[in-house]
C-alpha cells in the first residue's frame, strides 16, 4: 500500500510541475503552442519508452469502444486550458479548481456507476478544496496582490 501512496503523492507532484512548466511556457508562447509541444514531446517520450518495454500495440486494441480514445482530446483541452489559467490565477488557485472539479466528477461518476462510497466523506472533501481556495484568495487580497 505504501507504493501505491508514494505513487500517487509522486503523480501529483509532477502534475503541479507540469502545470507551472506549461504555464511558463505560456505565457512566453500561446496556450495552444504550449499544449502542443506538452503533447509532442510526451508523444516521442512515450512511443520511446513504448518501443523499449514493448507492448506500445497489444492485441485487441482496435476492438476498443471509440469512446476509450477520448482521453486523448481531453487531455489536450486540458493541458491548454490549464496552461492559460494558471498564469491567470496562479498556481495554487488552479490547483484548487482543477482538484475541485475532479472530486465533483469523481463523486458523480461513482455515484453513476453504483460504486460504493461515503457521500459525507466526499462532501467534505469538496468542502475542504473549495474552503481551501477561498482562504487562499482571500489571504492573496489582503497582502494586496492577486
Amino acid at each position: 500500500m505504501t507504493v501505491f501512496i508514494f505513487s500517487a503523492c509522486l503523480g501529483g507532484v509532477l502534475v503541479g510541475l507540469s502545470r507551472q512548466l506549461n504555464g511558463r511556457l505560456s505565457i512566453s508562447t500561446t496556450p495552444l503552442i504550449a499544449s502542443f509541444w506538452n503533447h509532442a514531446i510526451g508523444f516521442a517520450a512515450l512511443t520511446c519508452l513504448g518501443l523499449f518495454v514493448g507492448g506500445l500495440l497489444p492485441a485487441g486494441v482496435a476492438e476498443a469502444p471509440w469512446y476509450a480514445y477520448l482521453g486523448g482530446p481531453i487531455g489536450v483541452i486540458f493541458v491548454a486550458a490549464g496552461s492559460w489559467v494558471i498564469a491567470r490565477i496562479g498556481a495554487v488557485n488552479s490547483a484548487l479548481l482543477i482538484i475541485g472539479g475532479q472530486m465533483v466528477t469523481g463523486v458523480a461518476f461513482d455515484y453513476i456507476s453504483a460504486v460504493p462510497t461515503s457521500f459525507w466523506a466526499n462532501a467534505t472533501g469538496i468542502v475542504l478544496i473549495v474552503g481551501g481556495m477561498m482562504v487562499s484568495r482571500r489571504r492573496r487580497k489582503g497582502d494586496g496582490t492577486q
